[in-house]
């Protein structure tokens, strides 16, 4: 049997509540409302594109590309929208995923009260798209960063996938 770090441990207890909540629907009710809120937040085509989320050891990569690796418009607008997310983000602006996946999304609320420059967020274009890696040296908020992950994906459905830590 694997032992956990106490502090994992109750980092799992404390998120399970708010997780449960986004927890994966079969009648796919909150996704398809959640991809409806999406189409107003993010201009490219969510049935085009996949989102990838990695967790890492200092908070995580999320990686959105075009399903059809030469959709020109949608790899223009992915990119586009992940430099303004960027941008927002190092603001302390999540109105965007608030107003897709609400304000009680796992680790929003501790996001938005993160302190300027606290979770490092850097945008790289890759092939396909763009990421944008969020980095921090707080243990809490690597954990907050890996449940809103978690929401993200059970809100996404087949649109978004589990990445594997790859650096």
């Amino acid at each position: 049997m694997h032992r956990l770090h106490l502090p994992l441990l109750c980092a799992l207890v404390l998120l399970a509540p708010a997780h449960a909540q986004h927890a994966h629907h079969p009648d796919g009710q909150r996704q398809a409302e959640v991809a409806q809120r999406g189409a107003d937040v993010m201009p490219f085509d969510l049935a085009a594109t996949t989102h990838v989320f990695t967790k890492t050891a200092s908070g995580g990569i999320q990686r959105v590309i075009a399903r059809r690796a030469g959709d020109a418009k949608q790899v223009r607008l992915v990119r586009a929208h992940l430099r303004d997310i960027q941008a927002r983000f190092r603001r302390g602006d999540f109105s965007g995923p608030e107003h897709i996946h609400g304000a009680g999304m796992p680790g929003l609320a501790t996001l938005k009260q993160a302190r300027p420059g606290q979770v490092q967020v850097d945008y790289r274009e890759v092939t396909g798209g763009a990421e944008l890696a969020y980095r921090t040296g707080d243990a809490q908020l690597v954990h907050t960063i890996h449940a809103w992950f978690d929401a993200q994906l059970s809100d996404h459905g087949h649109d978004a996938v589990e990445g594997h830590a790859h650096r």
